[in-house]
C-alpha cells in the first residue's frame, strides 16, 4: 500500500455500528455503541474488547493481512478476486472419540478453533492438553472467546493497517507506520512451531527449503527470514536433557516444545505454557510473537517499545509532538481530555472519577 492509497482511503470514516453485546455489562449494554476515536463503547464506557468480538472470517482475513509480505506467508492464501490480498490459513481441529459405554456406537466431536500448524493430530493432542482447560480454544467455549480477545488485544489491527488508524494526519506519517511495518514483518515478526525437543534440526531444514522455494518461484530475498543454525556447532539430538528458555525447568523428551525461529532453532524451546509475551506475561494467541532483544513480546508491547502508545485512542504515535503525562503515560495532543465531554485533562470535569479508562 502506498502513502496516497492510505490517505484516500482514510479519508473515509472506518468505525461502523455494531451490535455485540458487552460481556461485562450483563446485559445493561444493548450494542456496541463506537466512540469517534476511542476504542471504547459510547454506550458502557467498556473497551472494545470487552465486546463479543466479530467472526472467524473477519480474524482470519485481519491475521493474513498481518503475515503477508513476510517470512512466515506460507501460512496464508490468496483470496482470489482478492487483488493480492491473502488470509490466513488457520488450522483447526476436529477429533472424534467413539463413546463405548452405549450399545449403538456414538460419537463426541470436539472441535478446536484453532491448533498448531504442520504436525499429526496425536502431537497437536499433547499439545492441548498441556494447555489448561480453560485456555483451550475448544469452540464455543470460553477459551476459544479468549483467544479471540487476546488476538485482538495482542495484534491491534490499527498496529499493522494505516486505514485503520484515525489518528494519522499527514503522509510523512503515513509513511513512518507503513516503514515500520514493513521492517518488524521482516525483522521481528514470527510463529512458533511445534515439535518434539531433538526436532530442531528438521525444522531448520524445512525453514531452510521454504526459503529456497520461495527464490525460486521470483519471491525476494529479503522477504525471506535467514534459518538461524547452531551457535555451538552440536547437534541438537544428541543432547540427552532439555530446558525451557523461559523457566529453566526441564522439557521431557517426548513432550511438546514449542520452537522460534527468530530465536534460533538449536538454543531455544519452550514449554507450551512458557510462550509467553516477556512484558505482560499473557500466552502468545495462535504462537505469534515479536522476537526482540533476546525476549518474546507480543505485537502490541514489541511496537510501544519502538513507538509511543496514545492512553487515549490506544494507537501507536508517530507525530513529532504529543503530551506526555506526570505518570508517563503519553497521548497525541487532542487527546489529551475528558472522552466524554472533552474537556483538557488538566481542568478535572465531571466525568472524571467515573470515567472508564
Amino acid at each position: 500500500m502506498d502513502v496516497t492509497a492510505a490517505m484516500d482511503k482514510m479519508s473515509v470514516q472506518q468505525t461502523a455500528v455494531g451490535t455485540a453485546v458487552c460481556l461485562l455489562c450483563d446485559g445493561s449494554c444493548s450494542g456496541f455503541q463506537p466512540h469517534s476515536w476511542r476504542k471504547a463503547c459510547v454506550t458502557c464506557g467498556c473497551s472494545v474488547l470487552d465486546h463479543a468480538p466479530g467472526n472467524d472470517q473477519e480474524d482470519d482475513q485481519r491475521m493474513g493481512r498481518l503475515l503477508a509480505d513476510s517470512p512466515y506467508a506460507h501460512l496464508t492464501a490468496k483470496v482470489k478476486g482478492g487483488g493480492g490480498l491473502r488470509v490466513y490459513k488457520r488450522n483447526r481441529m476436529i477429533v472424534t472419540n467413539p463413546v463405548v459405554s452405549r450399545k449403538d456406537p456414538t460419537f463426541n466431536t470436539t472441535t478446536y478453533d484453532w491448533a498448531p500448524a504442520g504436525i499429526n493430530q496425536t502431537l497437536a493432542m499433547q499439545y492441548m492438553e498441556l494447555i489448561p482447560p480453560t485456555q483451550r480454544p475448544v469452540s464455543g467455549t470460553p477459551g476459544a472467546l479468549e483467544r479471540r480477545r487476546q488476538l485482538l488485544s495482542q495484534l491491534p489491527v490499527y498496529d499493522q493497517d494505516p486505514m485503520k488508524c484515525q489518528s494519522l494526519s499527514s503522509e510523512e506519517e503515513i509513511s513512518s507506520m507503513l516503514l515500520f511495518v514493513k521492517q518488524y514483518k521482516q525483522e521481528a515478526l514470527g510463529v512458533g512451531e511445534v515439535a518434539l525437543p531433538g526436532e530442531a534440526a528438521a525444522l531448520r531444514d524445512a525453514a531452510v527449503q521454504r526459503s529456497a522455494k520461495e527464490v525460486k518461484d521470483g519471491g525476494n530475498k529479503k522477504d525471506v527470514a535467514p534459518a538461524v543454525s547452531s551457535t555451538n556447532g552440536t547437534d541438537e539430538s544428541t543432547k540427552t536433557e532439555y530446558r525451557c528458555t523461559q523457566c529453566n525447568q526441564e522439557i521431557l523428551k517426548e513432550a511438546p516444545a514449542v520452537y522460534a525461529e527468530r530465536a534460533g532453532y538449536h538454543g531455544a524451546l519452550w514449554h507450551p505454557t512458557c510462550f509467553v509475551c516477556s512484558e505482560c506475561g499473557e500466552g502468545l494467541a495462535d504462537l505469534v510473537y515479536f522476537w526482540s532483544n533476546q525476549k518474546l513480546l507480543c505485537g502490541r508491547h514489541y511496537c510501544q517499545t519502538v513507538w509511543p502508545r496514545c492512553a487515549g485512542c490506544d494507537e501507536l504515535i508517530f507525530c513529532k509532538s504529543y503530551h506526555t503525562a506526570k505518570d508517563g503515560r503519553t497521548r497525541h495532543q487532542h487527546h489529551y481530555c475528558c472522552w466524554k465531554c472533552g474537556q483538557h485533562l488538566d481542568t478535572p470535569c465531571q466525568h472524571l472519577d467515573s470515567a472508564k479508562d
